[in-house]
């Protein structure tokens, strides 16, 4: 098996706890955008985040995860009509009442416009399977897991770069995969809107809240 060395360069530990108390503070920073600008942004940065997300541990090192990057008014329309649909029937019925009162102090509903306004959109696929350099099918491991973490390194970077981001996750989504041209062994995980927020964006109150320490961390 051929290996690399690893790169990796210790640091005394104040500066350890200096970087990653810097990193908190701006993570913490960060909120789930729904009013965006159409400000444009250069698609450059995206490339960059993008990049970022390819770094991402993941299952066997496959890299089971693919992006298409929508920045067509056409396109961004079509995603919206067919995610809205999707909306309107989980708000009319298809949602149990628990989940609709636990979306109540948000504000959400069917109506989605935001995926029309913000200059970009990204579909994230979780590639489950891929034809390898001979021709065969191979099976990619843990693609689920592996492409949420590559969104979080996603998310991570584009808010450290300056952008508001919102994650989007119409039930079904198969819809996504006629419009952005995947095939069937591609999942979609999810939409990641991109860009600048309205002048005057409002979050929920209870939206910057967030639970303590010990109440998502256990020592033993």
């Amino acid at each position: 098996m051929e290996t690399l060395s690893l790169d990796f360069h210790e640091r005394p530990e104040p500066e350890m706890s200096a970087r990653a108390l810097a990193f908190y503070a701006a993570m913490r920073s960060r909120r789930t955008v729904r009013e965006f600008s159409p400000r444009p942004v250069a698609r450059a940065l995206i490339e960059t985040a993008l990049r970022t997300a390819g770094t991402a541990p993941n299952g066997a090192n496959l890299q089971p995860w693919h992006f298409t990057v929508i920045g067509d008014p056409a396109v961004k329309h079509r995603i919206r009509m067919a995610a809205e649909a999707e909306e309107r029937e989980f708000y009319a019925g298809k949602a149990p009442a628990a989940w609709l009162e636990a979306l109540a102090p948000l504000g959400t509903d069917a109506h989605k416009p935001f995926l029309e306004t913000a200059p970009w959109v990204i579909a994230v696929f979780a590639v489950n399977s891929f034809v390898d350099a001979t021709g065969g099918r191979q099976q990619t491991y843990y693609a689920k897991e592996s492409t949420g973490i590559a969104c979080g390194f996603l998310i991570a970077t584009l808010h450290q770069a300056g952008l508001a981001t919102l994650t989007h996750t119409p039930s079904p989504m198969a819809f996504l995969n006629e419009i952005c041209g995947r095939p069937a062994q591609e999942k979609p995980f999810l939409l990641l809107v991109v860009g600048y927020p309205a002048a005057g964006a409002k979050i929920p109150a209870h939206a910057a809240r967030k639970k303590p320490l010990e109440d998502i961390a256990t020592w033993l």
